[in-house]
């Protein structure tokens, strides 16, 4: 009898011995007993794992036991932090961040040398880390709604990037490092402090779509009629009072817009001296031909 019970206290001893530490509540709902392997969605071309929505605070510790996620969804969270650990997830393609409590981002994102997709809008960053720079296959990069005034200069060596949003931050200049982005076609800088645009913008040669809306920029550079790939042109709300006469060379604009999805050019909400509001009414023919006219007179 003594040794049948001496047997039971063993085991159970045994038992208790291997039970690990004690997750948080929240991270042990969204196991619910299971495998952390049994959340991954293995699609055709990708392993991905959404954790949106589930009142995180921190990035479980089971993720970082799994590399071989592809596409990662944390967004609309409440995390304030992301460990260095992320580092070990390199196979990562998609990533995002967004909708969370970020003010900063670690260094080791740069051995995330796959990622191609990253948003990390809506959060509280007041910096770009210059290590993002090493992600040289990234080609979408969403910043908005942060608190970011400048980019790492180095951000040169993102060559691939080919859409950048950075509207609803702190910027008072378009930072110079961007010009270097020839593979850029989208580029968002609406509601930050612009006061002007640098003729570097020219060298900008693949964008087709250029969103400035809602700052303080009075004038428009020349430079920027050469970019005659140009789609979209958005310099709604802003105070511009006169136009470069060379801006009918922008072709590739269809029609003056008034709605924020249409391509063509959008220039509501402007102290535009006259005679242009009346001639912009008219549309975007009768404003080229305007222009040209007018340049061709001087």
């Amino acid at each position: 009898m003594g040794t049948e019970h001496s047997k039971n206290e063993g085991r159970r001893s045994t038992f208790f011995l291997k039970k690990g530490p004690k997750l948080p509540a929240w991270e042990d709902a969204l196991l619910s007993g299971k495998e952390p392997k049994s959340l991954l969605k293995r699609g055709l071309r990708y392993v991905s794992l959404s954790l949106i929505m589930k009142g995180m605070t921190s990035v479980p510790d089971f993720l970082w036991g799994l590399p071989e996620v592809q596409k990662l969804n944390l967004s609309r969270n409440q995390l304030v932090m992301i460990p260095p650990s992320l580092g070990k997830l390199d196979r990562l393609v998609v990533l995002n961040l967004g909708g969370n409590c970020l003010k900063c981002l670690p260094k080791e994102i740069g051995l995330l040398r796959n990622l191609k997709v990253l948003f990390v809008n809506m959060n509280r960053l007041t910096e770009v880390p210059a290590e993002l720079s090493l992600c040289r296959k990234l080609e979408v990069l969403s910043l908005s709604h942060n608190c970011i005034s400048q980019l790492p200069l180095n951000f040169t060596d993102l060559t691939s990037l080919r859409k950048l949003n950075l509207s609803n931050n702190r910027f008072v200049q378009i930072p110079l490092c961007i010009f270097a982005l020839r593979s850029l076609d989208f580029l968002h800088l609406g509601s930050n402090r612009l006061e002007d645009i640098a003729e570097s913008v020219q060298y900008l040669v693949n964008l087709q779509i250029f969103i400035i809306e809602n700052n303080n920029i009075r004038t428009l550079p020349r430079s920027l009629c050469f970019i005659t790939t140009l789609e979209l042109l958005n310099i709604d709300y802003n105070a511009i009072q006169t136009l470069p006469d060379d801006l009918y060379l922008l072709r590739r604009l269809p029609r003056i817009a008034w709605n924020p999805m249409d391509k063509g050019l959008h220039i509501a909400h402007n102290p535009l001296s006259r005679p242009l509001p009346e001639v912009v009414e008219g549309g975007l023919d009768v404003l080229f031909n305007y222009l040209k006219e007018k340049k061709e007179h001087n």
